[in-house]
């Protein structure tokens, strides 16, 4: 007999008036990923944004490429491709209203671009050069985060702010598997939660983080599965269907539109290419692995379905090629131009009001340049 079995043990119950919050089954994620591709959905879906989807999938690969061969040409210090992942990318861009806001992290350039942003803009950031590269307030796009999950906050903040002041604006924050093992994410979505704010946060599940494999950093069941925990819907979603990614992006924006809180939504996809340019993948995962993830390439996804329903022919397929080239092209044309530096960038956009610190420090360099072209004497300093 234990304790608890003898007579006049305390046997522990809830106390009287505690019952459940929330109510946990319609937050739960569906057992399966959701899709669409391949399915009776797709007869449902829109044939011209398919075909839109797949013109920006194109787009986003050919960017990838030259991306990485501009890194290899010393034009860009780092970049991390997101190769495989573009499904993700381009529905995250385009589930958007004009007056939405999108927080990336650094490997969402993709979803940037299809935002708006100049494709050489973009990459300002990974080349090394001044600031973010891009007017944030001009596109309502963040800056790139290479601190994992930093952004998050700022976009509940922004998201929580807009609906204080009566906007109708949505924020969706995009974040890699990794990132939900930090602190920031998960002070954001308690306060998205309580809060109820009007954001979606996009888990791009791409299998490691850097060098750790998923289930070296979480026993969930599920990365979905932790919005429950915070009382709000988690939806587990086909990260390579593009069709589905922007089906369940787009109702979870709605959702937050119209009121009903936040949504956490994690896309199963796989990172094809290494983490960065300076990483060696083959350290830590299998060409078997990254092999059977091919077949399961987004783009092939979408052009089977579309070839099938008989709403892309050759033509079309070229006309996505072409236009993809076009811009790989003037990406590697402006790139190669030097950046023109001035010495001021060095204290522009420091504070919105320059300190008496940094006028003084102004000043002493433009006399020290003045010094340096006055003669001789001055020009080796």
């Amino acid at each position: 007999m234990t304790v608890m079995e003898q007579r006049g043990a305390y046997r522990p119950t809830p106390p009287p008036a505690w019952q459940p919050r929330t109510d946990p089954a319609p937050l739960l994620p569906d057992a399966l990923p959701y899709r669409v591709l391949g399915t009776e959905a797709a007869a449902e879906a829109d044939p011209e944004l398919l075909r839109r989807l797949y013109a920006q999938l194109v787009r986003g690969r050919r960017y990838n490429v030259q991306a990485t061969a501009l890194t290899k040409q010393g034009r860009l210090a780092v970049y991390p491709a997101s190769t495989g992942q573009e499904a993700c990318q381009v529905a995250a861009a385009l589930v958007l209203e004009e007056r939405d806001w999108l927080f990336p992290s650094y490997r969402d350039t993709l979803a940037v671009i299809a935002r708006g942003v100049d494709p050489v803009e973009t990459l300002t950031l990974l080349r090394g050069d001044w600031h973010t590269g891009y007017d944030p307030h001009a596109h309502r796009v963040a800056p790139l985060s290479t601190p994992l999950a930093t952004q998050l906050p700022h976009a509940v903040g922004l998201a929580h702010a807009a609906r204080l002041k009566g906007d109708d604006v949505v924020a969706l924050a995009m974040i890699g598997d990794g990132g939900t093992s930090e602190g920031d994410f998960h002070e954001a979505m308690n306060f998205a939660a309580v809060w109820q704010a009007p954001v979606v946060f996009l888990v791009q599940n791409n299998g490691f983080a850097i060098s750790v494999p998923l289930d070296k950093q979480t026993a969930a069941p599920s990365l979905a599965h932790k919005a429950v925990g915070y009382g709000m819907p988690g939806r587990l979603v086909d990260g390579n269907d593009a069709a589905a990614v922007h089906q369940v992006l787009a109702e979870a924006v709605r959702r937050a539109r119209e009121g009903g809180g936040p949504t956490l939504v994690e896309a199963v996809t796989y990172r094809i290419e290494a983490h960065t340019n300076a990483d060696d993948a083959t350290r830590y995962r299998v060409d078997a692995e990254v092999e059977a993830w091919r077949a399961h390439d987004p783009i092939l996804l979408l052009e089977r379905e579309l070839t099938e329903r008989e709403l892309l022919d050759e033509q079309g397929k070229k006309a996505a090629h072409e236009d993809a080239e076009a811009m790989a092209a003037d990406l590697r044309a402006r790139m190669n131009q030097d950046p023109e530096l001035g010495t001021k960038d060095l204290f522009a956009h420091v504070y919105a009001r320059p300190t008496t610190q940094l006028l003084e420090q102004e000043a002493q360099l433009q006399a020290e340049l003045d010094a340096g072209t006055a003669g001789p004497e001055g020009a080796g300093r």
